[in-house]
């Protein structure tokens, strides 16, 4: 008599209702989807919907017919804007409402099928109430965090800047250099650490204090999952290996795929804006590496005076820009909608300004050549694979160290933190767009092949996606015949 086919093995995934966050992690569960295994993927009440309305909800059912989403409190009352009363409320507002969340869901996991899931896969912020819940159902914990790896080892030193009294900032000298953190003391400066140690808003002690417990809590996972290629990052992901015992580097996530067609991904899409796709035909009509991106995400916001300045900084330099301004990127104004509107009018012959575009085509469009960005992870990571040379301007959290990373580590672009004067907007503009820096040019070109090379079949991500897999397999093959 032949024997049945092993039950697949069940992971349990938990992202930040945040599209940096959640785009990564629902690619991740897409491609665990396409090894067979059955995915539990939780959302907040708050976001399902809207989440659900960015993907045809029955093509994706029919392709991942094992693939739930299940939906849990974020802590916020359902009538109040996102993130509430500010980032760290809405952070703590989660993560004490997750806990007990994902114990429920478990419980009822269980009962369904006679077992729980075979592992929990969380954001590296969710660490806390995810190790709480596997350590209670002795579920192994494999913690993914959807930032570099240079900046996931800066955060695990965030008391060593406290206990080495570089937190406070000790002065107003913040080009000092950072002393306290091993492999980074002569990179970071102190105007490069993660935007909160600044403790320039009563916020950012709560976030402080915050982030310093989720780090603590990520220790106890049972490995860490980096959107990160090992070229890129080497020294960091040495320097995490004191740390866990496994480390799967399976990035640039974006353009990983176990399957022959990459448009088969719900993640490659938009979460909560929807794309202006007539862009493209504007670039078609332009020269290779003309045209100027701008972009600074789905989080950050400006005031009108820091919008004028990047507006004439483009403008005088003379080179086509593609701009992205959400509808409500604009604070501080009695009507941003008209504001918006003179905008793009006075930008008519000069370059074009859209809601939202499909970020990943524009880099890869052959009349791109510089992105001005907020260096956020994500899109750091498809810059580098389009080749495309970066001009950063940072505002939260881990961009600061992202953007420090491209202009001094990796050196594949410039960085512009702490200002945004037209006249070092348009300088670096021509800088970029005229190739005036060859140094730029050459480790763009090596940087990204080698992020292109990485996730092609044998290569390092590729294959350390296939060893997280089998990894997992194997846990859920000792649980079913431990249970035989």
């Amino acid at each position: 008599m032949e024997k049945a086919e092993p039950e697949a093995p069940h992971v349990l995934i938990l992202p930040i209702p945040a599209q940096g966050h959640l785009k990564p992690m629902l690619k991740l569960a897409e491609l665990l989807s396409y090894a067979s295994f059955q995915i539990t993927f939780l959302n907040t009440e708050y976001f399902h919907h809207t989440f659900l309305s960015s993907i045809d909800i029955h093509a994706f059912s029919r392709r991942f017919p094992k693939f739930q989403f299940v939906t849990i409190p974020d802590g916020i009352p359902p009538d109040s804007p996102r993130p509430g009363k500010s980032i760290a409320h809405s952070l703590i507002s989660l993560t004490d409402a997750t806990k007990p969340a994902v114990v429920e869901v478990l419980v009822s996991l269980r009962s369904k099928s006679g077992r729980p899931p075979t592992c929990i896969i969380a954001d590296g912020i969710m660490s806390s109430a995810a190790v709480a819940a596997g350590e209670e159902f002795g579920i192994p914990v494999l913690a993914f965090r959807t930032y570099s790896a240079c900046c996931t080892w800066t955060y695990f030193h965030l008391s060593n800047l406290i206990e080495g009294g570089e937190v406070p900032l000790p002065d107003k000298d913040m080009d000092k250099l950072v002393t306290c953190i091993p492999g980074l003391e002569n990179v970071l400066r102190h105007r490069d650490l993660p935007s909160f140690c600044r403790l320039e808003k009563a916020d950012d002690h709560l976030l402080y204090d915050f982030f310093i417990a989720q780090a603590s809590a990520m220790r106890r996972a049972s490995a860490l999952i980096l959107n990160t290629f090992e070229q890129l990052e080497t020294p960091f992901i040495s320097k995490l290996a004191s740390i866990f015992s496994k480390i799967y580097t399976i990035g640039p996530l974006h353009c990983l795929s176990n399957v022959d067609d990459p448009t088969a991904f719900a993640s490659t899409k938009s979460i909560f804006w929807q794309e202006e796709k007539g862009c493209l035909t504007w670039l078609d009509s332009h020269p290779s590496k003309s045209v100027v991106f701008v972009s600074f995400g789905s989080v950050v916001t400006f005031t009108l005076d820091q919008m004028l300045e990047f507006w004439h900084g483009l403008v005088n330099s003379g080179k086509p820009f593609l701009w992205v301004i959400r509808s409500n990127a604009i604070i501080g104004e009695d009507d941003p909608k008209k504001i918006l509107e003179d905008l793009k009018d006075n930008t008519k012959g000069k370059g074009s300004i859209v809601s939202w575009a499909p970020q990943e085509e524009v880099l890869a469009h052959p009349a791109v050549g510089a992105f001005l960005t907020h260096s956020g992870w994500n899109s750091t990571l498809e810059s580098i694979y389009a080749g495309v040379p970066m001009i950063c301007w940072p505002l939260f959290v881990d961009q600061y160290v992202n953007s420090r990373c491209v202009s001094h580590v990796w050196r594949v672009g410039f960085d512009m933190k702490d200002s945004c004067h037209r006249s070092i907007v348009e300088k670096m503009v021509r800088d970029v767009i005229e190739m005036k820096n060859e140094e730029i040019m050459k480790s763009m070109e090596e940087i990204s092949k080698q992020a292109q090379e990485s996730v092609k079949e044998s290569g390092p991500s590729y294959c350390n996606l296939d060893k997280m897999i089998q990894d997992i397999m194997s846990v859920n093959l000792e649980n079913i015949n431990r249970r035989d």
